[in-house]
This record gives C-alpha cells, structure tokens and sequence, in this order.
C-alpha cells in the first residue's frame, strides 16, 4: 500500500485513490481521522493542517467530477470580480447538458448545451468560465439591477479586489457579444449593460451612480483634476457646473488609522481643485440602505450653488 500523503493531489485524496492503491475501505476513514486528514465532502480528504477553504472544495468537487467547470459566483472569486452580495457558502459549477440547474448542500450545477471550449479557461489552479462568460452568466441570473451593473462595471474596470490589483477583465463590446446570443435573461441582461461605466471605482460607486440616475442627477464619474500643486486626483463623482464633488466611502479602503490619514489628506486636496468648491461625503452603507437620503442631500446642495 501506497502512503496516504503521497496519492494527495494539491493537498486533496480522493477515497478511490486510496482504495485502489490497496487501501481497505473499511479502515481507511479512521486511518484518515487519526492521521489528520479532515473531510471535505463525501470522496475526498484534505491533508493534515490545509486550510478547507472555498478552493480547496472547488478543487476536490473538480478531482470528484472532471466535467465540472466553475462558474458564476465562484468563477467570479477566481477571476476577482466583484458582487454585489457577499459570496455565497455555495460553490457554482457548470456542465454540458440540458439547460437548468440543480443545488446540493454546498454546490449548485448549472447545465446548458451553450459551453465551448472558448467559454474555458484556467485560473488559480481550477478550470473556470472565462471572464467574459462568467460576467454574462451573471448578468443574464441577476434578479436586479445593481447586482447585474455591479458586476458589469467590476470587470470592466481597473480595481483593488482582496488587496490585489488587477487590470480590467474584459471589454464591453466582448460582453455585448456574449449577451447578443438568444438565451434566457439576455434581453434585460442586455439593456442593463448599456447602464454600465468602466470609470466606476467600486460596487457601491455604482450603485450610487444607478440611484442617482433614477432622480434625475447625471454627473461625471471619476473625472481626472488636478490640485493645486498640480498632481492628478479622480473625485468618485463630479456635478461640474455646481462645483460639487460627492466622495462614496467604504469601510474597507478606509478602515485603519493610516487609511483614515490618507482619506483626510485626499479631502484636503480635492478642495484645491479649481473645479471642485464643495464636497459631499457618503458612506457605503448609506448608499446601499438610504440612497434616498443621498440624492436628498445632493439634490439640496445643488439648489443652493443656483444664483439668486
């Protein structure tokens, strides 16, 4: 018989491995337990001291079932695309076969016969929906608005995703092709991301943006300026005529005492800016639960830059 750790594959031991190196089944499971291994679904073993996080699950249901490819919202966490929810306990898998979907206690399939090997790609060690693909599916699953323009302006823009800075995933015209295919959802999925904006710097950005819209303001997003001492700075939001700037925050970028530092300086300066003679400060969570508090407020600061 074969040592357990040397049939591991990435840290996961699938029960047939072991078993057909000799393994007697009905010993293996407590040989596992005693040695350290931890279970991460029924098959399959993760080594003793890995961490049996989302990854190492997608990997051992891929070892488990070959023709399961990541998608949607675990494709989107390998790409680092971001949602508008927090990511879900459930791992998304795509498969050839009739379209629909199914849900176990940890995984959700999805099947359809529209998966070529175009729509396949490789990251971070998983076989994964491509960005584009995993964008479209998105998009087409969305039960709203925001969700779909969150993860359409994500992926087409440059951003810090998990303290990681990427370049933009995909190009709008790639996406209008993924979405001009006739399938379920495409027609609002479509309208939806005619609403997107590469300039948008985070999700609640665009939310913002999207509540804004619905009140009537249109300002520009993230216009490049330029302070007094001449150095370039990108306000979130920009009602030129007005001079307002509106700045979105959130707790994540602005957490620690050398973010908050920061934060203060960058207020500062964008008030040296020639265009900029008053800034409107929001929170994340003000725009995700009182937008309507929000376009209020700058609604009543605009009435008050109109002459008299």
């Amino acid at each position: 018989m074969y040592e357990l750790a040397i049939l591991a594959r990435g840290g996961v031991l699938l029960t047939v491995w072991a078993v057909a190196a000799g393994w007697p089944p009905g010993r293996l499971a407590g040989r596992l337990r005693r040695d350290g291994w931890q279970r991460i679904c029924r098959g399959a073993w993760a080594a003793p001291g890995r961490e049996v996080d989302w990854r190492l699950r997608a990997a051992a249901v891929q070892l488990l079932r070959p023709e399961l490819v990541c998608s949607h919202g675990t494709a989107a966490r390998l790409h680092r695309i971001e949602v508008l929810e927090s990511p879900s306990r459930h791992l998304d898998f795509t498969a050839p076969g009739r379209t629909g979907a199914s849900r176990g206690a940890e995984i959700r399939i999805h099947t359809t016969t529209y998966l070529t090997d175009g729509d396949r790609s490789l990251r971070r060690g998983l076989r994964t929906t491509t960005p584009t693909r995993t964008v479209g599916d998105l998009i087409r699953a969305s039960a709203t608005r925001e969700e779909a323009v969150v993860v359409a302006d994500s992926a087409l823009s440059r951003r810090v995703v998990e303290g990681v800075r990427r370049e933009p995933l995909v190009r709008y015209d790639d996406l209008a092709a993924e979405l001009a295919a006739p399938r379920r959802g495409a027609a609002r999925a479509r309208a939806w991301l005619r609403l997107a904006e590469p300039a948008s710097g985070s999700p609640a950005e665009t939310v913002a943006r999207l509540r804004m819209g619905d009140t009537g303001l249109v300002p520009e997003c993230q216009p490049t300026l330029l302070t007094a001492d001449g150095r370039p700075l990108r306000p979130d939001f920009l009602f030129r005529t007005a001079g307002l700037a509106v700045e979105v925050e959130g707790y994540a970028f602005h957490g620690t005492r050398r973010a908050h530092e920061r934060d203060i300086a960058r207020f500062n300066a964008l008030q040296s800016c020639r265009e900029v003679r008053r800034v409107l400060r929001f929170t994340a969570r003000e725009v995700f639960q009182h937008p309507e508090r929000m376009t209020a407020t700058i609604r009543a600061a605009l009435e008050l830059s109109l002459p008299d």
